[in-house]
């Protein structure tokens, strides 16, 4: 398995963000193609010491690191990482890696 991760910073209007995160970001996600499951944060993203400078969290799983390279490079792919700049305007980080079980 290989996971995408994205950590997305608190957003000036949490509400607003949530609601397009829900009612549109995630639709879009659902349809790209390879994704196996999409995990979402619920409540707050807290460190060890109580802080986060991160508001939501999504763990989208794929079978392959190049299952990941081919989902992102298709056309929903690319709609759904499009799609960032209407509603993540405080910035959000991505990254890849293969997962094993433990």
């Amino acid at each position: 398995m290989a996971k995408l991760v994205v950590l997305y910073r608190h957003p000036v209007d949490p509400e607003a963000f949530s609601t397009y995160y829900s009612s549109t970001h995630v639709p879009l996600a659902k349809n790209i193609p390879g994704l196996r499951s999409l995990e979402v944060s619920a409540g707050p993203v807290v460190a060890p010491d109580g802080s986060s400078p991160y508001f939501l969290v999504a763990t989208l799983t794929f079978d392959s690191m190049s299952a990941i390279q081919a989902a992102m490079s298709s056309p929903e792919g690319v709609a759904t990482a499009g799609d960032l700049s209407n509603f993540a305007q405080a910035g959000a980080e991505i990254f890849f890696f293969d997962s094993i079980g433990a």
